[in-house]
Parts: structure tokens; C-alpha cells; sequence
């Protein structure tokens, strides 16, 4: 499908998708599903779970719900859909603070939330956790600096979804470099 100028491009994070052998899911599948959704232009990005894909802007929290029902009925998983505007994710990308410190981009993660951090959570995380590893929260992301990989940090997805009251994905830097490109705004 071709996208309508009526719409706008977003980047949908699955969590949990083909990792470790667990959630499989074929990504021609996952294609059909957000087109099954009323998605234009949808494209996956490796095999983890991310989808850059056009929606109608008044219908995109639609199509989030109506893709994880999709997953859920038909492959019986429950799968966290982390929603970007291209805007958004590039927006994101920029703001990495870890940039301009100069770190090895291959440390580089950024964990994106669902919702916003509920008041006071960020004050509540412990930011010797993981040391040398790093974090820097900033509106619906956190980001990271894994000095010693992404395996061996305690910096976790459930870590920071407990104290914050939300539901995180993680990306490497690379994959969010990628997506930048794909929605155009590299």
C-alpha cells in the first residue's frame, strides 16, 4: 500500500518479539496484521519487533489496540506495542545525552515508555544500580550507557517498568539509527 497524505508515520516497538526463542512471530505476519489494521507503507525492521508503518493520526492508538488483540488471539501472546510518531523517534535520537559525552555507540540503548514516568519515580531509581552503566531519563525514554553489554546490566526492563509505573522496550542504538531512517527523518 502506498500512504495517503492524510496520514502520518509511526514506528510501532513490540516487546518480547523473537527473542530468545520465545513470543515467535514471523514478521510477513506481523506486516499483515498492521495491515489487516488499516496500516499503509508497513515495513519490519530485523526480527524484534519493530514496525514503521502510515496511519491515519485520529486512528493510531486504534490500530495499537487493535494489532495487540490480534496478536493475542492469534499467536496467544501479550505484547506490549510501544508507539512512536517519526517525529517523536527522531526527536528522541537527538536527545540522546550520551552523544555528546562522545560514548561508544555500541553501550547505547534507549528504553521507550509507554507512558510517561508517574510523579516521583524517577527520583526513586537508583542510579549506582549497575555501575559503570548509566541512565538518563527524558520525557518517555531512558537512556543507556552499557559499558559492559546489555546481558550483564541490572538496568532492566522490569527495574524501571516497577518503579515507574509503565511498560519499557529497549533498542540499540544501531536499531534506533535504522528507524530514524526508515521513517525518513535521518
Amino acid at each position: 500500500m502506498k500512504k495517503d497524505p492524510a496520514t502520518s508515520t509511526y514506528v510501532a516497538l513490540l516487546r518480547g518479539i523473537n527473542v530468545g526463542g520465545k513470543n515467535l512471530l514471523p514478521m510477513k505476519d506481523l506486516t499483515a496484521i498492521f495491515e489487516g489494521a488499516g496500516c499503509a507503507d508497513v515495513r519490519t525492521y530485523i526480527q524484534s519487533g519493530n514496525v514503521v508503518f502510515a496511519a491515519a493520526p485520529a486512528e493510531v492508538q486504534q490500530v495499537q489496540a487493535d494489532v495487540g488483540r490480534v496478536i493475542a488471539e492469534r499467536f496467544e501472546y501479550r505484547i506490549p506495542i510501544i508507539l512512536r510518531s517519526a517525529q517523536e523517534l527522531a526527536k528522541a535520537a537527538r536527545d540522546n545525552p550520551f552523544l555528546r559525552a562522545k560514548a561508544d555507540l555500541e553501550a547505547l540503548h534507549v528504553a521507550f515508555l509507554l507512558d510517561a514516568p508517574k510523579p516521583g519515580g524517577i527520583a526513586l531509581l537508583e542510579a549506582k544500580r549497575s555501575a559503570p552503566d548509566e541512565f538518563v531519563v527524558k520525557g518517555r525514554e531512558i537512556y543507556l550507557r552499557l559499558p559492559n553489554g546489555v546481558a550483564r546490566t541490572k538496568l532492566t526492563n522490569d527495574a524501571f517498568d516497577r518503579t515507574l509505573a509503565t511498560t519499557s522496550t529497549v533498542r540499540n542504538w544501531r536499531t534506533v539509527q535504522k528507524l530514524v531512517e526508515l521513517v525518513g527523518l535521518a
